[in-house]
């Protein structure tokens, strides 16, 4: 009778979908309403141990990735309701999916085994793997997205690690039946079924993503593979040793072993849907999947990803990606190395007011906001950990231009603010160059805490602002292409008109864009060409590299090195955080 009343109980409650966000630090689940998108109970952290056995090297244990997913899922189940009720919430879970960190590698033996600890995203030890690539493949078609074929190639990417496993692991390069990436493998362990999500694909592997979806013909063994790249840089094999089957975001991988239900304790045969790169699943949960968006995610660093339709490239942005983040269109990025860092940086300098007071971020908003654009005179470049693009700079620097002793700690805070902003506008400047408009921006993370912030990218760019509902992106992103792989919703359009909800648009201030116009085009622009000669000469003087994790040209981390025990229960908190891992 208990149970009957269970299941009728269930009945009238809505289904659920778990979304799982496989980061750096940690993995995180939650459960959502499959209709609305709505949050049901709380995020569920469990965080895992980086290694570093070599300066510039960040290993994973793949093994980790799967225990710890088990737990988080576990966590999230509990916290919907009381243990009485328990099997009432498994039963209502319809999909589960899952994203991960982008390239961070595996290879696997004949039985699936992890030959290696993954190589994350983040590790470099590839950056001369990189430079040989352009060298002996300069003009290969599959490097367009590559700024135009110009280059640089990022050592996060999966050629240039993969060709370092080649050369330097010769051993494990023959016993590797598979290499794929953490989303493949947890996929795999899930479902026993091995597939790679088409948007990593398009946007690391540099596959084209609408036609690697392809079923495989006799006279197309192997759609949309950058097959020439192999054959020229000598693993041809690398075709066989890469997922044969490609499929896009929200598309069904398998569905759960018995296995992995005891593990996850969720019901055997639950739909698993694909999903793909933590920060493009993150445009997903924005609502950014229609040409003209631009989603912008903050944190210790600023992504510029623009929809589109247009599959051009250009140098100064990283794109088009064909086939991503879903069929039909296709995204090119820009992205500034250091932003909300900077933000917390001159926090630090700045804890204590003058009655010994600690400040806030709101006291420091507060003061700036008195102060009109353009902060009377002084001008900063945000570039303290390097340029990613439009212009490629490991070793520029930041700067704070025209001081006088009537600036005071508010004009500082201010200028540092406008110099983000001012970056992020060349960004968006140089993917509309490319072919890639964009009609709004659609913004998460740290900086929708600050209304002034919020205003100033509104007003230095000239796009309205827009801010949704739930901005833990990548896991509502999870549970969008869950809802859709479960057949609650036709498509992800579908899924995205019921899931995300826009509650705030930021429209600029005509008057202060006109004046952030002449700042950026008569002052900004010129800043740091005419101090480059200089940061880089300061540079040879200290001996120095290009600082930060990844040179300034990738997306950099601090890793979590703690015990793969610790179990949290979080709600998310971006700020001083980059979202994108890889």
């Amino acid at each position: 009778h208990a149970s009957s009343q269970s299941s009728s109980s269930s009945l009238n409650k809505p289904r659920l979908v778990v979304g799982v966000d496989g980061g750096t630090e940690s993995i995180r689940a939650c459960c959502f309403n499959a209709n609305d998108g709505s949050v049901v109970g709380k995020s569920c952290a469990v965080a895992y141990r980086t290694s570093h056995p070599e300066p510039g090297w960040a290993e994973q244990s793949p093994l980790d990735w799967y225990e710890n997913l088990c737990l988080a899922v576990r966590g999230a189940l509990d916290s919907v309701g009381d243990d009485d009720e328990s099997e009432d919430v498994r039963s209502r879970i319809c999909a589960i999916c899952i994203d991960s960190t982008c390239c961070s590698v595996v290879a696997l033996d004949e039985d699936g085994e992890p030959l290696r600890p993954s190589l994350l995203w983040m590790d470099a030890r590839s950056a001369k793997q990189t430079r040989e690539i352009f060298d002996k493949c300069k003009g290969d078609p599959s490097l367009n997205i590559n700024c135009g074929g110009e280059g640089p190639l990022s050592a996060e990417w999966m050629i240039p690690k993969v060709l370092w496993i080649h050369q330097n692991e010769p051993h494990i390069w023959k016993k590797a039946r598979t290499i794929c990436e953490y989303q493949d493998y947890v996929n795999l362990k899930l479902t026993g079924e091995l597939c790679a999500s088409s948007c990593n694909a398009a946007a690391r592997w540099h596959w084209n993503g609408e036609e690697a979806i392809l079923p495989p013909t006799k006279e197309i063994p192997f759609p949309g593979r950058p097959l020439s790249l192999y054959e020229t840089l000598g693993i041809p094999d690398l075709a066989d040793k890469l997922p044969q089957r490609c499929l896009p975001m929200g598309s069904l991988v398998g569905s759960l072993s018995a296995t992995a239900a005891s593990h996850l304790s969720l019901p055997e045969g639950l739909p698993v849907a694909q999903g793909g790169p933590d920060a493009i699943v993150g445009m997903v949960g924005l609502g950014c999947i229609y040409p003209g968006q631009l989603c912008l995610i903050t944190g210790s660093s600023h992504l510029q990803f623009v929809v589109s339709a247009d599959p051009s490239t250009s140098p100064g942005t990283w794109g088009a990606y064909k086939g991503a983040p879903i069929p039909g269109v296709c995204f090119a990025e820009g992205g500034q190395s250091s932003t909300g860092s900077i933000i917390r940086w001159a926090k630090n300098l700045f804890s204590y007011s003058a009655d010994g007071e600690t400040l806030s971020y709101k006291d420091l908003d507060e003061e700036a906001a008195k102060i009109p654009p353009g902060s009377d005179g002084l001008v900063a470049l945000e570039t303290f950990q390097g340029s990613r693009t439009p212009t490629t700079d490991p070793l520029a620097r930041g700067a704070l231009v025209g001081f006088t002793l009537s600036h005071t700690r508010g004009h500082i805070w201010r200028s540092l603010m406008e110099a983000v902003c001012l970056g992020t506008r060349a960004c968006v400047d140089a993917l509309s160059s490319a072919g890639h408009d964009c009609n709004e921006i659609v913004i998460a993370g740290g900086a929708t805490r600050s209304p002034l912030w919020l205003q100033m990218h509104a007003d230095v760019t000239g796009k309205p602002v827009v801010v949704c509902e739930n901005s833990d992106a990548p896991l509502l992103g999870c549970a969008i292409l869950a809802s859709v792989g479960a057949g609650v919703h036709e498509s992800v359009h579908d899924a995205v008109n019921a899931m995300v909800r826009k509650v705030k648009r930021v429209h600029p201030d005509p008057e202060a864009h006109e004046t952030y116009t002449s700042l950026f085009r008569e002052v900004y622009e010129k800043l740091s060409p005419s101090l480059r000669p200089v940061v880089h000469a300061i540079s040879e003087l200290r001996g120095g590299g290009g600082g930060g994790n990844d040179g300034g040209v990738g997306v950099g981390r601090i890793p979590f090195t703690g015990h793969t025990s610790l179990v949290q229960f979080k709600q998310p908190n971006y700020f001083g955080c980059s979202p994108l891992r890889g």
